[in-house]
Parts: C-alpha cells; sequence; structure tokens
C-alpha cells in the first residue's frame, strides 16, 4: 500500500477548504441583501461563485473516490481545522492553520468572482 501523496493531500485541503468558502460566500450574501440598496447584481455575481465553487467539490468528491480518499473526521480547533482521513488503507492526518485557510480561501474568493486569473482547486 501507499501512504497519501501530494495529490491526494491537495485533494483532501480542497475538501475542507471549499465547504469553507462556500458558506463565506453564503453568509455574505446573507449581509449584502439586508444592507445593501440594490444587492441584486451583486447577489448574482456571489450567486455564480457559489455555483463555481460547489461544481470544483462535486469534482474533488469524484477525485477522491477514484483515488481512495475519505475524510472520516473533521474537527474545529482553536488554531485551526484538523481533518482525519484513509487514504488507501493508511490512517492520516492533516491540520490546516486558520492563517493558512484565510489566505487560501482569500485567494479561490478572488478567483471564483474574477477578479484575477481562475486557479486550480486541486
Amino acid at each position: 500500500m501507499q501512504r497519501a501523496e501530494s495529490q491526494d493531500n491537495l485533494l483532501v485541503k480542497s475538501y475542507i477548504l471549499l465547504p469553507l468558502i462556500i458558506s463565506a460566500f453564503e453568509r455574505d450574501a446573507s449581509v449584502m441583501s439586508s444592507e445593501l440598496r440594490t444587492p441584486a447584481p451583486y447577489l448574482e455575481v456571489i450567486q455564480s461563485a457559489v455555483h463555481a465553487a460547489t461544481a470544483d467539490l462535486r469534482e474533488v468528491r469524484a477525485g477522491m473516490r477514484a483515488r481512495g480518499l475519505r475524510v472520516y473526521e473533521q474537527q474545529r480547533l482553536e488554531i485551526g481545522v484538523e481533518a482525519k482521513f484513509v487514504c488507501r488503507g493508511y490512517h492520516e492526518r492533516m491540520l490546516l492553520l486558520d492563517d493558512v485557510i484565510a489566505a487560501q480561501a482569500t485567494l479561490h474568493m478572488r478567483s471564483y468572482l474574477g477578479m484575477e486569473k481562475r486557479i486550480a482547486i486541486w
């Protein structure tokens, strides 16, 4: 058996980040809809970003299935998010620090909003 490779780790990292990104977009859309006088154009852009992130999450899940990856536990810690996963029979652990999550989420959110060149999530 082979332990997790870099591609496997990228998939797990994306599996952790994408739901956080989607939640942030949805939370921001909720705030915008109640605070802005004309929220419709902004909400359309955010909804488009949510659809793109959701599509990427589907691809990540398919990639994980194809590579024999399964996240079986996620836990929010004081310093970040810990995920435990199985990769081809080996139990692995990944810790994403809050600073890393914030930086990566910002990059990907800017990409989904069309502010920067589209970057691959995995």
